[in-house]
């Protein structure tokens, strides 16, 4: 159903018809880092773009024919399915990964790179034994057992991080990265400096993502869309400037997105 799709997904409707997916809690010590595991089956006869307004998190994708570490997408993340496959990702909370990896994330900004390059060569191995499972449940025991055997020690500051993300994606009207300091009680510089570090992307990126995801989440319920309001209910100057936002990042206005997504 497509209620049951992922925030962020774009074109839910024909999302569904050509994909499964289930997702799978952490256990206790693992969900200080791990926001969830990620399952995705797919089965197609013709080559089908999924695309995806990301969150600021990190991700470690368990697939053929490697296992792979996706950073933080700033444009419009867009995977190619053919034919027919599966994947099993590990979703970082936002901020989560900075402990696993050797330096600041940003480096992973827009970058996929090979998961033995921050987990080692074993992880090919446990990627092998991962895709040969088809149960939800088998491919995220065995994710999180590999995960848990490498959980660094808790970093309190990325806890922090991960609720500041929090706070301002649950504000799509904070506009200003100014605001989202003062919201957040810290000075401008020391918000930029730890996303920069922890996250990947700027604070900006991260609410200006937060307004388009919602604008997509409207345009996607069905209903008819006031853009007007919606525009001064997440802080832009005008329909205008929505529009132009959306625009930029999914390729289409949203009014016409918003005819397309059945």
């Amino acid at each position: 159903m497509v209620e049951n799709v992922a925030r962020g997904v774009l074109y839910p409707g024909r999302h569904v018809q050509v994909v499964e997916t289930a997702r799978h809690d952490p256990a206790p010590d693992a969900a200080r880092f791990v926001e969830l595991y990620w399952h995705v089956r797919w089965r197609v006869d013709a080559p089908h773009d999924s695309k995806v307004l990301s969150y600021p998190s990190v991700h470690l994708v368990f697939e053929e024919p490697e296992p792979k570490i996706y950073g933080v997408v700033r444009d419009l993340f867009v995977r190619r399915l053919e034919g027919e496959g599966q994947v099993l990702g590990v979703k970082f909370h936002p901020g989560a990964f900075r402990p696993f990896a050797d330096g600041p994330v940003s480096a992973f900004t827009d970058r996929i790179v090979p998961a033995a390059e921050v987990f080692g060569p074993e992880v090919a191995e446990a990627g092998r034994a991962i895709m040969a499972k088809r149960d939800t449940a088998d491919l995220a025991g065995l994710a999180e057992e590999f995960v848990r055997a490498r959980l660094p020690e808790p970093d309190p500051v990325a806890e922090d991080v991960a609720g500041m993300v929090e706070r301002i994606s649950a504000r799509p009207d904070l506009f200003r990265v100014d605001q989202a300091a003062e919201a957040l009680h810290v000075s401008t510089r020391t918000l930029q400096r730890l996303f920069a570090e922890y996250v990947g992307v700027s604070p900006k990126w991260v609410m200006r993502r937060a307004r388009l995801q919602e604008a997509a989440t409207r345009a996607d319920a069905g209903d008819a869309v006031d853009w007007a309001a919606l525009a001064r209910d997440l802080g832009y100057f005008d329909q205008a400037h929505l529009v132009r936002d959306f625009t930029a990042t999914v390729g289409v206005p949203p009014a016409r997105y918003a005819r397309s997504t059945d």
